[in-house]
């Protein structure tokens, strides 16, 4: 296959120069028809594909439209007037009766105990300090300590020693006087923190029962609206999933039992059953030896080793 052509004689009828008529084709139009040729599918794989888009693609997206379809009218006609009607006469009127039968009357309470504690204890006891305690004991400062001891320091040495004793038995006598005083205005201060405390246990008392009775209050009109709101629509969403939503969802699956299940097995065994072998077949007859050959012929081209 290396050596040279042999020479073929001229043909008689042919004129010298002609060109061969074979070579006049031009290379565009042969490449364009090479093409078209090599991109045309074998029309048996083409036929199964058609098949396989027809019974499988098809009812699959006849079936994902009726879901969607089937979604859309329960999202439009039952999940979008529910949820209206319980944000409208569920959800707005507890948000109403909490604002205004719990969160005001508790806040109107702790202010009341607020006041309560502000006017009927801390005020008194700042009172009584100051009018008991505090200034009495200014006055009695300035008028027995701090002026004697003004007086007594304007006098001369010679009476320090009267002025002594004096001032040791006049801080007797303020001791005693203290002593008495501060008696006097610890019971006093007692009285008025026994009063204060059980003026302060009754207005507990009264915000505990008004607490509890709010809350009770709450709890039962709860209770009522469970009752007459809540449980009926929980009745009515289980009856509509019981008898709709149950009933379709085993309607979609025998559908799709019946239908799609045995449509995929017979494409698959058809794939199994034609496209295996013919993919087989091609590439045992037509693929290897062609590659077998390409192979020779550039080996003995040289072209290849």
């Amino acid at each position: 296959m290396t050596g040279t052509p042999p020479l073929r004689p001229a043909d008689p009828a042919r004129p010298p120069g002609a060109v061969p008529t074979a070579a006049v084709v031009p290379a565009g139009r042969s490449r364009v028809r090479s093409d078209a040729v090599a991109e045309e599918p074998p029309p048996l794989v083409a036929a199964v594909a058609r098949g396989v888009a027809l019974v499988v693609v098809l009812p699959v997206r006849l079936l994902w439209e009726l879901v969607g379809a089937t979604g859309r009218l329960v999202n439009r006609h039952l999940l979008t007037p529910i949820g209206r009607f319980l944000y409208r006469r569920l959800l707005l009127p507890l948000a109403w009766l909490a604002r205004t039968r719990l969160w005001v009357p508790l806040v109107w309470l702790a202010r009341g105990a607020a006041w309560a504690a502000v006017t009927l204890v801390w005020r008194p006891l700042v009172w009584a300090a100051r009018r008991l305690l505090w200034l009495p004991l200014a006055w009695l400062v300035r008028e027995l300590v701090v002026r004697p001891a003004r007086w007594l320091a304007a006098l001369f040495a010679p009476a320090g020693r009267a002025l002594l004793a004096g001032l040791a038995a006049l801080a007797r006598v303020l001791a005693a006087g203290l002593a008495a005083l501060g008696r006097v205005a610890a019971v006093g201060l007692l009285a008025v923190g026994r009063a204060l405390w059980a003026v302060a246990r009754f207005v507990g008392r009264v915000l505990v029962d008004a607490v509890v009775g709010a809350w009770r209050l709450a709890g039962r009109v709860l209770g009522f609206l469970y009752r007459v709101l809540l449980r009926p629509l929980g009745l009515a969403l289980r009856w509509l999933w019981r008898h709709l939503a149950v009933p379709l969802g085993r309607a979609v699956r025998a559908v799709w039992r019946a239908t799609v299940l045995p449509l995929a097995r017979g494409a698959r065994a058809a794939w199994r059953a034609i496209v295996g072998p013919t993919r087989r077949w091609l590439r045992r007859a037509v693929l290897d030896p062609a590659r077998l050959a390409s192979r020779e012929v550039l080996v003995a081209l040289g072209l290849r080793r």
